[in-house]
């Protein structure tokens, strides 16, 4: 296993939510990055974020780690969720609050309530 492989690993051992993205939850620097970190912060979640940019072996290793093309990339209790679009359409439609709740992870369901009322 290579080194980026195995630090990634290992975040995403050490860390309930972990988001691969671009800049940091307080400053995000895509935004795409800043649409899923915004949604995370919002929702009270606690989540490691990994800035990609810092770092270019991680930047290509997320991505042939998960085999999925594009950043942010969030990680859910080990399980890879999705990038932008996903998480997007799974807080949308309740899916994300679902999965927080079956893995045990905190979060404010109100929060995530007005997020669908001025979706809707």
């Amino acid at each position: 296993m290579t080194d980026a492989k195995a630090k990634i690993q290992e975040t995403i051992d050490k860390n309930d939510v972990v988001l691969f993205m671009k800049g940091t939850k307080m400053a995000p620097q895509c935004g795409f990055s800043s649409r899923v970190a915004g949604v995370l912060n919002f929702m009270g979640v606690d989540f490691a974020d990994v800035n990609v940019l810092e770092n270019a072996d991680i930047r290509q290793g997320i991505k042939d780690f998960s085999e999925w093309p594009t950043i942010p990339q969030l990680y859910i209790k080990g399980e890879f969720v999705g990038g932008c679009d996903i998480v997007t359409e799974m807080t949308l439609n309740g899916e994300l609050d679902q999965m927080f709740e079956a893995k045990g992870v905190a979060f404010n369901k109100e929060a995530a309530d007005k997020i669908r009322e001025a979706n809707a």
